[in-house]
């Protein structure tokens, strides 16, 4: 580790040194309403390649003094009006000023750093979704796949509400990547019971791109990205912070985070904390969920230095939770059986649901992060160079005699590189080139053993590019991918557990897509994508089964990679009073991996250890579908907000599998309304108020995968939510904020398809299988911000 660290250091400051100027560049101006002339105080002016901001003073002025020289592509916004996004070239001294249009259209996305290069997303010609964290700060959620969830084609598979995967369009596990700060996030996101380690308060925004066509995070990413953003510099010349606590009434959820922040002329710096904790939730059919509890201390931060040169930041971070894992087992009685000391089976008190420490089985997850983050202008143009370390520790505890005595422990280190270049802008031509991958080994350090010790590596080059003809905006590129895995030999009790091998897997990506104004309202997307996806060590290895799980698994070695080609066409209408969009897809996947129960010699399933054995297969698959959006602002009510979004996706295999043809774990059909109004204050308070009432609507999943009983039909469900959330504010400041957020108000007892507790014990005294979703919650928010300038 320590030769890795040298040579980044070296390395950054062989960089910084060749990427100094003498030349000081000043970028300044001010902003004003277009109609009126008058000054806006607190418009932002975000310098996006640099990652500098600031905001205008009361006087609608702004200015950097040591802004980053050369190609910049600067986003102006003001709450409440239509964003500017351009690319200008910083010489020297330059001022410019701004007229903002008023807007009623708020959920306008400017930029996206998930595909190459910053870009306005309506330049894009594929699906992206931004979110920020003020949208984040109105949903009731346990962990941010939970809060994202409720966005058009993305969904969750869950196992209690500490465990939360991401899917998209249908997508999950190994076949999406999952961004952090710049790296892709790896701790064992194989694992039906594991989720990701990122702290969801300490998130300043996300971006999602939907699709293939991400050609810079390489292999995996058949699915698309969620690019998680926490890092957020204050603003030059202040120092920002924030301090947040809530409390959800269900399973009496609580957190207390912290975050501060400043910059002072080049340095910025940054710092956060979080604790949070949960008991065990509750529904009206289950009352509360045995072991369904957590807890979580995490912390993080940041330091960088920023020059006409460019930029570089140190961001450190750690993930630290404890987690019940929910089997489901009932009594006669109908009520959750308890592991005790010598094998007997006991009953839950009521001290033991309020608990906050999760009781066996459960987990230990640590997840350490290293990364620095850099930008260098070199030359005529800018290299972009992101370096990482993460540790990702994972025990697991289920002896009840020993509390304290893991079986599994994982203990996987990956080193992250990713290096692009970006030219010069010639001819409206933007164009980036490089390299990424990741160095990564993986130890058993537990009595137990699941997946065999291996090393991998792993490295692709790419080209990207985008240029606009008019009305017209072209972005496309290319990548190659190689991968290799090493896997270890393993030895239990002079029998072979594992055998060693190796394997290598090599592919090429492409995108091609085009956005087309076709009027000042009205753009039209079209995109040709390829992706590839390496199987991954579970796939070709597993041998064996751990808790949490109903099946023992065998890997294939055989294995060969998945290849997908997806076509996207896509609408956007943006009117004065609405705003209408849609896009559907087409998904060819060849070589689909999935688990089928495997058969015994002598007829019937294959037993080990009293357990049903599985293996991991592949066949041709299929998957379609569309996402719409519809936001009206019925006039002159343009306070009052109807959005409408609505997710469908369908998947086939080419061929059937024991009489049916249906993908596993494809979500239900979704459709969300939510009627909002947002009033602003008295001009004495100067504060705002919001309300929201929603209905989700969940669909019939009527077409599950039934081969080897892996899934069977889920029914639909209607659930209300509302909320209320109000800032307060003193001389144009906020004080505070307040938000007290219902979900399921009307508590309907319900099973997500996608719901790995749907598939608990029989209840014997209801019949019911598995073990239902959380019910009625309520969750209080309060968040005060602190701000000092200088």
């Amino acid at each position: 580790m320590k030769k890795y660290v040298f040579f980044i250091c070296a390395l950054c400051v062989s960089l910084t040194s060749i990427s100094q100027q003498k030349n000081k560049t000043q970028f300044s101006g001010t902003i004003t309403d277009a109609k009126t002339g008058l000054p806006l105080s607190g418009a932002s002016v975000l310098l996006v390649e640099a990652r500098k901001g600031t905001i205008t003073d009361s006087a609608g002025r702004y200015i950097f003094i040591n802004a980053p020289s050369g190609h910049n592509l600067v986003e102006i916004s003001y709450q409440g009006y239509r964003s500017i996004v351009e690319h200008l070239d910083f010489i020297g001294i330059m001022e410019k000023n701004y007229a903002l249009f008023s807007s009623v259209i708020e959920n306008e996305t400017i930029t996206v750093t998930a595909v190459g290069g910053p870009i306005s997303t309506k330049k894009m010609p594929i699906p992206v979704t931004k979110v920020s964290r003020d949208q984040l700060m109105n949903i009731a959620s346990t962990n941010i796949i939970d809060a994202l969830s409720r966005q058009p084609g993305v969904n969750q598979i869950t196992t209690g509400p500490a465990i939360s995967k991401p899917v998209i369009r249908g997508l999950g596990y190994n076949r999406l990547v999952v961004i952090n700060d710049g790296i892709r996030q790896e701790g064992q996101q194989w694992g039906d019971e594991h989720g990701i380690e990122i702290d969801d308060n300490s998130v300043s925004r996300v971006e999602i791109v939907k699709g293939p066509a991400s050609l810079i995070y390489g292999s995996d990413a058949m699915a698309g990205v969620v690019n998680i953003i926490t890092t957020s510099p204050a603003p030059e010349g202040s120092i920002r912070g924030n301090l947040m606590t809530s409390y959800g009434t269900n399973n009496k959820q609580r957190s207390f985070f912290g975050n501060i922040s400043g910059h002072q002329k080049k340095m910025n710096w940054g710092l956060w904390g979080d604790y949070k904790a949960a008991s065990d939730y509750t529904n009206k059919y289950d009352q509360r969920v045995w072991n369904s509890k957590f807890n979580e201390m995490n912390f993080g931060g940041s330091v960088g230095y920023s020059g006409s040169w460019g930029y570089s930041n140190l961001i450190f971070s750690q993930f630290n939770q404890k987690l019940g894992v929910i089997e489901g087992d009932r009594a006669s009685d109908g009520s959750f059986i308890k592991p005790m000391p010598g094998g007997i089976e006991g009953s839950p008190t009521n001290d033991d649901f309020n608990s906050t420490d999760p009781f066996v089985p459960y987990q230990h997850v640590r997840h350490h992060k290293f990364i620095l983050d850099n930008s260098f202008h070199i030359g005529s143009g800018r290299l972009a160079l992101t370096l990482g370390y993460q540790r990702n520790q994972r025990q697991e505890f289920g002896n009840a005699d020993d509390p304290k005595e893991y079986g599994l422990y994982f203990d996987l280190h990956t080193v992250n590189y990713n290096a692009a270049y970006h030219l010069k802008e010639k001819n409206g031509w933007h164009t980036s080139v490089g390299a990424n991958g990741m160095i990564q080994n993986n130890k058993n350090r537990g009595p137990e053993v699941l997946i065999p010790e291996y090393s991998l590596f792993d490295i692709g080059t790419f080209i990207y590019t985008q240029k606009t003809f008019g009305k017209a905006s072209f972005s496309g590129g290319l990548r190659y991918d190689y991968r290799n895995l090493d896997s270890k030999e393993f030895v239990e009790g002079n029998v072979p557990r594992f055998t060693s091998f190796a394997r290598t897997f090599s592919n090429i990506s492409g995108s091609l897509g085009l956005s087309y104004a076709a009027s000042e309202h009205i753009i039209l997307k079209a995109n040709l994508a390829r992706g590839f996806r390496a199987p991954s060590i579970p796939e070709l290895a597993s041998n064996g089964e751990h808790e949490g799980t109903n099946r023992y698994e065998f890997g294939d070695i055989n294995l060969r990679s998945e290849t997908s080609l997806q076509a996207d066409l896509g609408i956007e209408l943006n009117e004065e009073h609405f705003q209408f969009t849609a896009s559907t897809f087409y998904n060819s996947i060849n070589n689909f991996i999935y688990y089928g129960r495997l058969s015994a010699a002598g007829g019937g399933d294959s037993l080990v250890n009293g357990t049903s054995a599985f293996q991991f297969r592949q066949r041709d698959a299929m998957l379609y579908g569309v996402e719409a959006f519809l936001d009206i602002h019925p006039h002159p009510f343009d306070w009052l907000h109807w959005q409408n979004t609505f997710s469908y996706v369908r998947g086939l295999f080419k061929e059937a599998i024991e009489g049916t043809r249906n993908v596993p774990f494809i979500p239900a059909p979704r459709l969300i309304s939510q009627l909002r109004a947002d009033l602003p204050g008295s001009e004495k308070s100067k504060g705002k108020i919001s309300a929201f009432m929603e209905l989700d609507f969940t669909f019939d999943q009527a077409r599950p995968f039934t081969a080897f009983e892996t899934e069977t039909p889920t029914p639909g469900y209607t659930i209300l939510n509302a909320g209320i959330t109000a800032d307060i504010k003193r001389k144009n400041k906020i004080l505070f904020s307040i938000f007290l957020l219902g979900n399921n108000l009307t508590d309907v007892a319900f099973q997500s398809h996608l719901s790995r507790l749907k598939y608990a014990a029989e209840n014997p005294v209801t019949g019911r299988i598995g073990v239902f979703n959380m019910g009625r919650n309520f969750m209080f928010k309060l968040n005060v911000p602190l701000r000092w300038e200088k």
